[in-house]
């Protein structure tokens, strides 16, 4: 390799697993290996333990991260052949909000002995829903009080976000609360280890912060009165539960401390990005340096952004933050609770042993699949009613019905609840102009992509990278180094696709009729079922 030769690495974190990407300032991908967590998710039972987890519980083990992200990084080194020195930027990206307390050295609460038993001091992953009841209360003081930053985030908090999971803690493990100095995104831990977590003062993502924290550059996270109001233990949690200096995707945190270059076979004080969020990091990764393209990152969830020049406070989004995203832009995230993992789910439900059938024999059925409406709230619905609670369903069955056209009814409710998104976007005055999909399922999925196209009735760019995120996060990663002059001038030299490279799935206008009618009955369908919830 000549010696001018520079690369990055993006460290893209799953549910599952970490992928390790190594990239030059071309864009040209040179290894990727994937990682898995050597416990997964934890959702049955704590490591050694025997007591079954609550329902809703979903957590992780924070050794994981580092060690699966030491491996993948090596193992993807040893595979391009390329030497530390050549690399001089590291990003990441982190699914979110996956959250832990710790020490202020940065020791998470469950690696020490008196909590490693208690299982809301462990890491809560993003898909976490204990917190129902705490959101609830988040939302009704909120509303009782008309705060402001209500109006950023659609008229509603998340159950999934970073308040809920602290006051559940609050409320439920007491002395885990207290003991904890830093409540903070798995993110942030990630980066403040590499830099130096006892050393340096931890590192927070704006974005994060942004999206999942109810934090904004101008009025900062929300006033103690606010949450003193919500229960008079939670007032001071900004000012004593978290610290830290809040940093743009893209800006360096620091360099590698010597102890983890070593582990990770890379050179000490190699420059790290602030962290970014999976899916918005996938927006650089998708090319999309301009406003009016939503990016569907499509994988076990599904986050839709859109960068645009206009600010619109519309009810039901999961955020806009200025900057979210990118510099100069208001970025607004929207989403999916379950997409790729109800897939999934589906699959095992009919004892499939792969898609392979499910995918043929679906394409063979006409739109509405015979019959068949699906609800895709699997694991709630995220946008744009931002309720957890909710509950899919089927409609329709009949005993000629077979797993094709459950399968086939589940893509179709999929892509009702992104046209639903989309027409929530416009209709608030932000225009969406195209579409790029990213991420794993676009590329292993195709009969998705063309249902989404289909139900639409808008062409879909299919990014070239089957890594979006991932080169997301190296496109930070050259930034953090001092590669590019500007985020902009990153994307367009690292992830515009060249002309030919990207799939472009146009859709069949013959079936826009049909799926108009299906997609009344969808609506129809989520207005009785939200109107029926026990939420």
């Amino acid at each position: 390799m000549p010696a001018s030769s520079k690369i990055v690495l993006g460290l893209d974190f799953g549910t599952e697993s970490v992928r390790a990407l190594l990239v030059d300032l071309q864009g040209n991908e040179l290894a990727s290996v994937s990682a898995a967590y050597s416990h997964g998710q934890i959702i049955e039972t704590l490591p050694g333990r025997r007591e079954k987890l609550p329902a809703y519980y979903a957590l992780q083990h924070p050794t994981d991260w580092i060690e699966s992200a030491a491996k993948a990084t090596r193992s993807a080194r040893k595979k391009a052949q390329v030497d530390a020195s050549a690399i001089v930027g590291i990003g990441v990206d982190f699914t979110s909000c996956t959250m832990l307390p710790a020490q202020s050295d940065g020791t998470p609460l469950c690696l020490l002995k008196e909590f490693e038993s208690e299982p809301l001091a462990w890491p809560k992953l993003w898909k976490h829903h204990g917190a129902q009841a705490q959101t609830d209360r988040i939302n009704a003081v909120a509303r009782s009080r008309n705060e402001s930053f209500l109006s950023r985030y659609g008229g509603i908090i998340g159950l999934e976000w970073l308040f809920p999971k602290m006051l559940e803690t609050l409320e439920k493990a007491p002395r885990v609360y207290n003991a904890a100095d830093v409540w903070l995104e798995a993110g942030d831990w990630f980066v403040w280890q590499l830099v130096g977590g006892r050393s340096q003062e931890l590192p927070r993502s704006t974005c994060q912060a942004g999206y999942k924290g109810l934090w904004n550059a101008t009025d900062g996270y929300p006033q103690e009165a606010f949450l003193k109001a919500v229960n008079p233990k939670f007032a001071g949690v900004v000012r004593d539960k978290l610290p830290g200096r809040l940093l743009a995707p893209g800006v360096a945190a620091g360099g590698l401390t010597s102890e983890i270059a070593k582990q990770f076979g890379l050179r000490p004080d190699t420059p790290v990005s602030a962290a970014i969020i999976d899916a918005h990091s996938g927006v650089a990764g998708a090319g999309a340096a301009m406003p009016g393209t939503l990016v569907m990152v499509m994988g076990t969830s599904s986050c839709h952004m859109l960068n645009s020049d206009v600010e619109r406070c519309v009810p039901g989004i999961a955020g806009v933050v200025k900057d979210g995203i990118l510099p100069g832009f208001y970025g607004y995230e929207t989403g999916q609770a379950a997409v790729g993992d109800a897939f999934d789910w589906l699959r095992k439900l009919t004892g499939q042993p792969d898609f392979s059938t499910l995918s043929q024999e679906a394409t063979q059925l006409p739109p509405g699949a015979e019959g068949v409406l699906c609800m895709d709230w699997f694991n709630g619905c995220r946008t744009p009613l931002m309720d957890g609670s909710l509950k899919g369903s089927f409609s329709g069955l009949a005993l000629h019905h077979r797993p094709s056209h459950l399968y086939r009814a589940l893509l179709e409710g999929s892509a009702f609840g992104l046209r639903w998104i989309v027409e929530l976007l416009r209709d608030g005055g932000v225009p969406v102009r195209k579409f790029v999909a990213t991420g794993g399922l676009p590329h292993h999925n195709p009969l998705v992509v063309q249902v989404y196209a289909d139900v639409l009735g808008e062409s879909i760019l299919v990014h070239p990278s089957q890594q979006g995120p991932a080169l997301g996060a190296a496109i930070l990663g050259a930034l953090a180094a001092g590669e590019f002059s500007s985020p902009g001038a990153a994307i367009r030299a690292m992830s515009v696709p060249k002309p030919g490279t990207a799939a472009i799935f146009k859709p069949k206008r013959s079936h826009r009729a049909a799926y108009d009618a299906v997609y009344r009955d969808y609506r129809r369908l989520g207005d009785f079922l939200s109107s029926n919830s026990d939420s």
